[in-house]
């Protein structure tokens, strides 16, 4: 995340003591500088609680910060190779991670700097993480082709679905619904069942592979992204995943392939939203019905 300064209040820092902090505890209004929370890149962030996050990165590590004070809280490691995504349901205790060692691993964050369970059996680097909303269960996807489902608490692997060429690039989990939804490079999303891991559900295939997706917080909408270059391709979808399922809506205007995407939170006063990241090193913001930025 590299070096911040913020403005932290005495007692978010009484509160959260961070680990390799530089600097002295001051009242509200002091500008504290903290060391960087990753030593290289960071490849993945995800909100753990409404004032936390986690992150991974090339360095192998998985850190908690506070998003208002940049510093870093906890620090995990045990990981043998780059972490490649972070997740956690939200308000849980619980963080999870996957790597480029082909394992995923769950942390405690209250718990000992050491996993606190460890979920090996993809043959190749896992890039899809969804834990559901209770945390129990955690579906997880990679370049094997294969998605699994486990369960948090013993480490089983409760289910494992192969399809060919789908090589899996995310996972998003439906809030209060056993769907998990999954991009791939062979171009598809698609809507799986987690109670008997099958395919529910896959959108048309699009002309790029899709690298990213989300689901929007009420569960009626779901997004994707694709790759793309000078101008072609890199367009986000909107999916509708409750009616006819189909294509609603596309935000067109990156030049290079889009790497992420997001629905902003809204209410009664702010418009549906939603983010998209980019190669061409741009992020862009979008109204979600009109597609107007």
């Amino acid at each position: 995340m590299g070096k911040l300064q913020s403005k932290i209040s005495f007692q978010t820092t009484a509160k959260y003591r961070a680990e390799g902090s530089v600097g002295q505890t001051g009242p509200a209004g002091t500008s504290q500088q903290h060391s960087p929370t990753h030593t290289d890149a960071v490849t993945s962030v995800a909100a753990l609680k409404p004032d936390l996050c986690v992150s991974g990165g090339r360095d192998k590590s998985v850190a908690v910060s506070s998003w208002r004070s940049g510093a870093a809280l906890r620090r995990f490691i045990g990981h043998e190779r780059e972490v490649t995504k972070v997740t956690s349901a939200l308000d849980s205790n619980r963080v999870f991670s996957a790597s480029r060692d082909k394992t995923v691993m769950m942390w405690e964050l209250h718990g000992t700097s050491g996993p606190s369970q460890h979920f090996p059996g993809h043959d190749l680097v896992v890039t899809g993480l969804a834990v559901s909303p209770d945390a129990s269960q955690l579906c997880t996807g990679s370049r094997d082709n294969t998605v699994c489902k486990w369960d948090t608490e013993t480490g089983e692997c409760l289910g494992r679905a192969a399809i060919s060429r789908n090589l899996v690039t995310h996972l998003c989990w439906v809030p209060g619904e056993p769907y998990v939804i999954q991009t791939s490079e062979d171009k598809t999303t698609r809507v799986w069942d987690s109670r008997e891991l099958q395919v529910a559900h896959t959108f048309p295939a699009k002309q790029h592979i899709q690298t990213c997706c989300d689901v929007s917080q009420d569960g009626r909408y779901c997004l994707s992204c694709s790759s793309g270059s000078a101008g072609h391709g890199a367009e986000a979808t909107l999916w509708d995943l409750r009616q006819t399922r189909g294509r609603v809506c596309e935000y067109k205007g990156h030049f290079q392939t889009t790497t992420s995407c997001v629905f902003l939170p809204w209410g009664p006063a702010l418009a549906p939203s939603i983010a998209t990241s980019s190669s061409d090193s741009t992020v862009k913001v979008w109204d979600r019905d009109t597609a107007g930025r």
